[in-house]
Protein backbone atom coordinates (compact mmCIF):
# COMPACT_ATOMS: atom_id res chain seq x y z
CA UNK A 1 0.00 0.00 0.00
CA UNK A 2 1.67 3.83 -0.84
CA UNK A 3 1.41 5.68 2.23
CA UNK A 4 -0.08 9.70 1.33
CA UNK A 5 2.73 11.15 2.43
CA UNK A 6 4.85 9.38 -0.23
CA UNK A 7 2.61 10.52 -2.81
CA UNK A 8 2.63 14.48 -1.57
CA UNK A 9 6.92 13.96 -1.61
CA UNK A 10 6.87 12.90 -5.54
CA UNK A 11 8.10 16.16 -7.50
CA UNK A 12 6.09 17.78 -10.12
CA UNK A 13 7.61 17.14 -13.46
CA UNK A 14 7.30 19.80 -15.94
CA UNK A 15 5.32 19.95 -19.35
CA UNK A 16 8.35 19.39 -21.72
CA UNK A 17 8.85 16.96 -24.38
CA UNK A 18 12.27 15.77 -23.26
CA UNK A 19 14.57 16.06 -20.22
CA UNK A 20 18.41 15.68 -20.16
CA UNK A 21 20.11 13.89 -17.67
CA UNK A 22 21.05 16.48 -15.04
CA UNK A 23 17.27 17.48 -15.46
CA UNK A 24 15.72 13.93 -14.30
CA UNK A 25 19.21 13.80 -12.08
CA UNK A 26 17.47 16.72 -9.97
CA UNK A 27 14.19 16.05 -10.19
CA UNK A 28 14.10 12.26 -9.19
CA UNK A 29 16.97 12.95 -6.61
CA UNK A 30 19.60 10.79 -7.79
CA UNK A 31 23.46 11.41 -9.34
CA UNK A 32 23.39 10.42 -12.91
CA UNK A 33 25.46 7.50 -12.67
CA UNK A 34 22.41 5.68 -10.19
CA UNK A 35 20.45 6.78 -14.20
CA UNK A 36 22.98 5.08 -16.16
CA UNK A 37 23.04 2.21 -13.97
CA UNK A 38 19.19 1.84 -13.57
CA UNK A 39 18.95 2.19 -18.00
CA UNK A 40 21.36 -1.15 -18.00
CA UNK A 41 19.48 -3.21 -15.37
CA UNK A 42 15.46 -1.97 -16.11
CA UNK A 43 14.56 -2.61 -19.99
CA UNK A 44 11.89 -0.72 -19.91
CA UNK A 45 13.63 2.07 -19.24
CA UNK A 46 15.16 3.65 -22.57
CA UNK A 47 16.14 7.24 -23.40
CA UNK A 48 16.56 8.24 -26.21
CA UNK A 49 19.90 10.04 -27.74
CA UNK A 50 20.19 13.51 -29.33
CA UNK A 51 22.93 13.20 -32.41
CA UNK A 52 25.49 14.55 -29.69
CA UNK A 53 25.03 11.67 -27.87
CA UNK A 54 23.44 13.19 -25.09
CA UNK A 55 20.58 11.35 -23.50
CA UNK A 56 16.98 12.58 -24.27
CA UNK A 57 14.05 10.95 -21.92
CA UNK A 58 10.65 11.72 -22.56
CA UNK A 59 8.23 12.10 -19.88
CA UNK A 60 7.22 7.91 -19.29
CA UNK A 61 10.90 7.47 -18.62
CA UNK A 62 10.85 10.20 -16.15
CA UNK A 63 7.69 8.73 -14.58
CA UNK A 64 9.52 5.45 -14.85
CA UNK A 65 12.69 6.89 -13.24
CA UNK A 66 10.72 8.06 -10.19
CA UNK A 67 8.70 4.48 -9.75
CA UNK A 68 11.72 2.66 -9.59
CA UNK A 69 13.55 5.06 -7.07
CA UNK A 70 9.90 4.56 -5.44
CA UNK A 71 10.45 0.69 -5.15
CA UNK A 72 13.77 0.87 -4.69
CA UNK A 73 14.37 3.24 -2.22
CA UNK A 74 10.84 3.45 -0.11
CA UNK A 75 9.28 -0.10 -0.79
CA UNK A 76 13.09 -1.69 -0.70
CA UNK A 77 12.81 -3.80 -3.36
CA UNK A 78 15.99 -5.17 -4.60
CA UNK A 79 17.09 -4.07 -8.74
CA UNK A 80 15.52 -8.08 -9.25
CA UNK A 81 12.43 -7.31 -7.46
CA UNK A 82 11.85 -3.91 -8.76
CA UNK A 83 12.02 -5.03 -12.16
CA UNK A 84 9.71 -7.63 -11.50
CA UNK A 85 7.17 -5.77 -10.05
CA UNK A 86 7.50 -3.45 -13.21
CA UNK A 87 7.09 -6.08 -15.53
CA UNK A 88 4.51 -7.51 -13.87
CA UNK A 89 2.51 -4.27 -13.48
CA UNK A 90 3.01 -3.50 -17.51
CA UNK A 91 1.83 -7.54 -18.29
CA UNK A 92 -1.45 -6.40 -15.89
CA UNK A 93 -1.77 -2.88 -17.90
CA UNK A 94 -1.40 -4.92 -21.33
CA UNK A 95 -4.05 -7.70 -20.33
CA UNK A 96 -6.50 -4.39 -19.02
CA UNK A 97 -5.83 -2.87 -22.51
CA UNK A 98 -6.40 -5.96 -24.41
CA UNK A 99 -9.55 -6.40 -22.97
CA UNK A 100 -11.03 -3.16 -23.29
CA UNK A 101 -10.38 -3.42 -26.83
CA UNK A 102 -11.68 -6.69 -27.41
CA UNK A 103 -14.84 -5.76 -25.73
CA UNK A 104 -17.83 -4.57 -28.06
CA UNK A 105 -18.11 -0.28 -27.77
CA UNK A 106 -21.36 0.36 -26.42
CA UNK A 107 -23.38 1.44 -28.84
CA UNK A 108 -25.36 4.86 -28.35
CA UNK A 109 -28.29 6.34 -29.92
CA UNK A 110 -27.47 8.53 -32.47
CA UNK A 111 -27.10 12.48 -31.53
CA UNK A 112 -29.79 15.04 -33.74
CA UNK A 113 -27.39 17.74 -33.23
CA UNK A 114 -23.43 18.02 -32.13
CA UNK A 115 -25.10 19.74 -28.75
CA UNK A 116 -26.22 16.59 -27.63
CA UNK A 117 -22.74 15.40 -28.11
CA UNK A 118 -21.74 17.10 -24.69
CA UNK A 119 -24.70 17.03 -22.91
CA UNK A 120 -27.23 19.88 -23.88
CA UNK A 121 -29.91 20.55 -26.23
CA UNK A 122 -29.75 23.52 -28.54
CA UNK A 123 -31.77 26.68 -27.15
CA UNK A 124 -35.19 26.33 -29.12
CA UNK A 125 -34.00 29.89 -30.74
CA UNK A 126 -31.16 27.96 -32.45
CA UNK A 127 -33.84 25.35 -33.52
CA UNK A 128 -36.11 28.04 -35.25
CA UNK A 129 -33.00 29.25 -36.90
CA UNK A 130 -32.11 25.97 -38.39
CA UNK A 131 -35.29 25.35 -39.68
CA UNK A 132 -35.55 28.47 -41.19
CA UNK A 133 -32.17 28.18 -42.93
CA UNK A 134 -33.17 24.51 -43.98
CA UNK A 135 -35.87 26.33 -45.70
CA UNK A 136 -33.79 28.74 -47.03
CA UNK A 137 -31.34 25.92 -48.85
CA UNK A 138 -34.34 24.25 -50.21
CA UNK A 139 -35.79 27.58 -51.72
CA UNK A 140 -32.02 27.66 -54.00
CA UNK A 141 -31.68 24.59 -54.46
CA UNK A 142 -34.63 24.09 -56.25
CA UNK A 143 -34.36 27.98 -57.76
CA UNK A 144 -30.89 27.15 -59.02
Amino acid sequence: MTNPAVKASTPEIPDKLYFRIGEVSQLAGVKPFVLRFWETEFPALAPKKSGSGQRLYRRKDVEMVLEIKRLLYEERFTIEGARNALASRAGAQRAEAKKRKAAPPAQAAPAESQGQLFGFAPAPDIKAIREELKEILALLTTAG
